[in-house]
């Protein structure tokens, strides 16, 4: 066909629109043209510095380019089969160093009980004591009040990090002598103390408790939860705050929550890659931060630092095992190396019978009584697996589970795996 024909053709098929990013005959500016054409004829495109490269891919023959396609194939397959990566925020890794909750304890009297204190206890007397004291009132020496509607409690709280004077915290209160139920009762202000000696709250309030019990005349008892724990919410006030240092200090340090040297060293890479020179690795577990003075600032960058998201370093294998209960629990990374498992049960049988031994008719003779014992031991459900080298978890667990293996003679049998080395986990036992 003649070039002009041919033009007006697509010229007639073609809507406006299109026609002006045509070219001449009718073809596309950054059209890729196939080899066998006429390089004549190649529209000089998009594509043109692309074929113009003397690559060995584009004009080996076809036979090379499939091997080259299978070998790019081997390599980045691994990569999109493996499972995925995931990344976990700073915080969720580990805490800076001092800022952390504080326990506190106290001992007070729970008062207005419907007699189910504590008897005549000597310490229920001192408790009485103190707290009749800081009311102004004074016990006579040598009497001992015996009430049943009192009892000496013991008071746990936590103190949270940052906790400023004024504000309020949960308390636990728990009795420590022979009261049945704190039911009904109200702690009498008590203070509250760290570990320094010092106090840090007052204690005081109606308790809320979740067990329930009753007993009859004739010494019948239902008891439902426990009864002699309660809890106040909000029932301490904060009197003293707890000096953190972290808007002084010149070196804050981060603490990981497991120790893993290969995580301590992405954390810091993550850090100073958003501020550069500020972490440096101490140790498998802690990281030193040098950040700028002032509480704001360092607020600021803290608060920057604990989102940002780090890869952690693979859990190391490991089995926890719980003799007791027969608790066996096995992470994702444990491997097995080649073995042979077998597991069977010994089973010992005891058959008593008694012969009675009859005389004759018309003898002299006795009856005679004979025990006759069989003892036999038969080894039932002997069964013999082999692992392959570097089994997985659920091949672990697939092959134990073929054998008929309960808790107990599971413990038994990674105990052995373990001892023999084929177990390549540690294997931690409670």
């Amino acid at each position: 066909m003649d070039p002009v024909f041919r033009d007006r053709a697509a010229r007639r098929h073609r809507p406006p629109d299109q026609f002006r990013d045509l070219g001449q005959g009718g073809r596309r500016a950054d059209g890729i043209c196939r080899e066998r054409l006429d390089p004549a004829r190649r529209a000089r495109g998009l594509a043109e510095p692309v074929l113009q490269h003397d690559l060995a891919v584009l004009r080996g023959p076809a036979v090379i380019r499939r091997l080259i396609t299978l070998a790019l194939a081997a390599l980045i397959g691994p990569a999109l089969l493996a499972g995925p990566v995931h990344a976990e925020r700073v915080r969720d890794l580990g805490a800076f160093q001092g800022v952390r909750s504080n326990q506190l304890t106290g001992y007070g009297v729970v008062v207005g009980l419907d007699g189910t204190g504590d008897d005549n206890l000597e310490y229920l007397t001192q408790a009485m004591r103190g707290t009749a004291g800081r009311l102004g009132l004074q016990l006579p020496p040598g009497v001992s009040p015996g009430l049943k509607n009192a009892a000496a409690v013991l008071i746990t709280a936590e103190l949270p990090a940052f906790a400023k004077p004024g504000q309020h915290i949960d308390v636990t209160v728990s009795a420590i002598g022979k009261a049945k139920s704190l039911r009904g009762g109200a702690l009498v202000l008590a203070p509250l103390y760290g570990a320094d000696g010092q106090i840090y709250g007052m204690a005081q309030g109606n308790l809320a408790v979740g067990g329930l019990g009753v007993s009859g005349r004739d010494g019948s008892k239902l008891t439902v939860n426990v009864p002699t724990v309660g809890r106040i919410p909000e029932g301490a006030s904060v009197e003293r705050a707890v000096a953190t240092g972290f808007d002084s200090a010149e070196v804050l340090r981060w603490n990981l929550y497991q120790a893993d040297f290969l995580t301590a060293a992405r954390v810091r890479d993550a850090v100073n890659s958003h501020y550069p020179g500020t972490a440096s690795v101490e140790d498998g577990v802690t990281l030193a931060l040098r950040l700028p003075s002032g509480a704001d600032v360092r607020s600021s960058m803290m608060a920057a630092i604990e989102m940002l998201t780090v890869v952690p370093a693979e859990t190391p294998a490991k089995v926890i095992v719980n003799s007791r209960t027969g608790t066996v629990v096995i992470n994702s990374a444990v491997r097995l190396a080649p073995a042979a498992i077998s597991h069977g049960k010994l089973v010992l049988k005891v058959d008593e019978k008694i012969n009675v031994s009859q005389p004759g008719a018309f003898s002299k003779g006795q009856t005679v009584v004979t025990p006759e014992s069989k003892v036999s031991a038969d080894e039932e459900g002997s069964h013999i697996a082999y692992e392959k080298g570097g089994a997985s978890l659920a091949k672990v667990v697939d092959a134990l589970n073929l054998l008929g293996v309960g808790p107990s003679d599971l413990v038994e049998i990674l105990q052995a795996l373990k001892q023999a080395g084929a177990l390549k986990a540690e294997m931690e036992v409670l």
